[in-house]
């Protein structure tokens, strides 16, 4: 999304870069903004981002003390500066005081009055651009009714519209979470939200509930916080990202792959390399990827089923030497923990490489393991439909692979993508001459012609090695077909 300086310079940046992407700019100045979320999801943090844009700046809290504001901004490696300046807001000492605590004189009216009180006396004492109230909880509390509570959200941010600042006022939803009273008067909402899957490290999420006169980017994106701060990846939108490429064939070295393929795959299209365990769906993707090295070109793994130890040595065992490949810097691989790692965060990291690395050839392996990622099936087919979709846009050659349960036979996908992919290349197991032997076929390819042959093909030392075309048999892709023929079309043994 292209913003212009002039909106920029009209908006207060809250410093995380997806969140401002997310807002187109940031947050409008002199306005009162609300951000909601239950204990845990990362107001504070986000806050303190907001705060640290060098500014000068309050931050009023009813909650937590300055002492842990600050340890808090310290785990993330944040000095406060002169320009932040805290206002610990707390009750009177006599309200401390169990002889008082039941006294007319202390009432809540008076109580609230109070604390009003503090904050613009606060306020007027340093003159900030930029203030954060935490929390609205404790404001709800002391007011005791939602119509005194409205009126007093209201003379908050009247009172802060006289100076120009932009406020944050941050809402914990522990009381009368259906409360919408701020919602109504704030300029804006944000919401953040955290979800924890039966298996694996929660997922943080966040949201643009409302936003006045502005367009923003909607929906749910994810978000992360990590030593360094929040990290926000803003929901991939594939049609604001539109690259222009010359559209070549790329050849896998293999001159029966390429046959099958009626000549190889064109950049700017995916390929899903289908079939069950063990038939070689890595490897071919990693022979193109190799290929792509080959020319001089830059490819990028992304291995979510098998650990890279173990992947090194099983390739090199096969002829192609990933560490080697990687070496050269034109290799880029990366190890995902399905269980750590949102799909939003995976579907930047992607475009991350391909935009900052002109990485023209992208392996995921496997769907599988990105589905892992995913608690709904239907989510993953629309994040991958705006991966692959971008992924196009850039001129990318992307392959998919995607295990299917059973060996022979009638088998399932845990999730059908073929009709994402351009080109789909079936790979199954079938018995002949009381052996287990490997089929190689392509169904599908939007790109042009290819072959409509089953071919044999085995895997050795030597790599892959792909046979004539297995015209003699019938029911090859059932896994257990019938010979017709003269003559016999399978590979020979290797030799070793």
């Amino acid at each position: 999304m292209s913003i212009s300086n002039e909106l920029i310079s009209a908006k207060a940046a809250t410093g995380i870069e997806g969140l401002d992407d997310i807002l187109a700019g940031g947050l409008s100045r002199g306005h009162v903004f609300l951000l909601e979320g239950e204990p845990g999801t990362g107001k504070t943090t986000v806050a303190l981002h907001f705060l640290l844009a060098g500014e000068r700046s309050l931050y009023i809290t009813l909650s937590e003390t300055e002492r842990e504001l600050r340890q808090g901004a310290l785990s993330h490696g944040w000095e406060m500066d002169e320009n932040i300046h805290i206002f610990e807001l707390t009750p009177p000492e006599s309200l401390l005081n169990a002889e008082h605590q039941q006294s007319l004189l202390y009432s809540s009216d008076l109580e609230l009055g109070e604390a009003t009180k503090q904050i613009f006396e606060a306020v007027e004492r340093v003159k900030p651009t930029r203030v954060v109230v935490d929390s609205l909880s404790e404001i709800r509390l002391l007011a005791q009714s939602s119509l005194r509570y409205r009126r007093q959200i209201l003379a908050i941010k009247h009172y802060f519209v006289r100076y120009e600042a932009t406020v944050l006022l941050l809402d914990d939803l522990t009381t009368e979470a259906l409360d919408k009273t701020v919602h109504s008067v704030a300029h804006g909402v944000i919401r953040l939200e955290e979800l924890t899957p039966n298996y694996g490290a929660e997922r943080r999420r966040i949201r643009v509930v409302k936003y006045r006169g502005q367009k923003y980017r909607g929906g749910f994106h994810d978000f992360t916080i990590m030593g360094d701060g929040v990290h926000v990846f803003p929901r991939l939108v594939a049609a604001e990202h539109r690259g222009r490429y010359i559209r070549q064939q790329l050849t896998s070295g293999i001159p029966e792959m390429d046959a099958l393929l009626g000549g190889g795959i064109e950049t700017g299209s995916s390929t899903l390399i289908l079939g069950p365990a063990g038939t070689g769906k890595s490897l071919i993707s990693m022979i193109f990827a190799a290929a792509a090295v080959a020319r001089g070109e830059k490819a990028a793994l992304f291995i979510f089923d098998e650990e890279l130890g173990l992947l090194f040595e099983r390739m090199k065992n096969i002829g192609i030497d990933l560490k080697a490949l990687e070496a050269t810097g034109n290799l880029l691989i990366e190890q995902v923990d399905a269980a750590e790692l949102s799909p939003g965060e995976f579907s930047y990291r992607v475009r991350r490489c391909v935009d900052e690395g002109n990485i023209k050839t992208v392996v995921i392996d496997s769907i599988n393991g990105y589905q892992a990622a995913m608690p709904e099936e239907n989510a993953l087919v629309l994040h991958m439909h705006e991966l692959l979709l971008y992924l196009n846009r850039q001129g990318a050659a992307t392959f998919m692979t995607v295990a299917q349960h059973g060996l022979v036979g009638d088998m399932q996908a845990p999730v059908d993508i073929t009709y994402l992919a351009d080109t789909v290349i079936l790979l199954r197991y079938f018995e002949a001459l009381g052996k287990v032997r490997r089929a190689i076929s392509i169904i599908k390819k939007r790109t042009g012609s290819h072959e409509s042959t089953i071919r044999e093909y085995r895997i050795s030392s030597r790599g892959m090695t792909i046979g004539k075309p297995l015209d003699a048999f019938q029911g090859v892709l059932r896994g257990v077909p019938t010979y017709l023929g003269a003559s016999n079309p399978l590979l020979e043994e290797d030799a070793q």
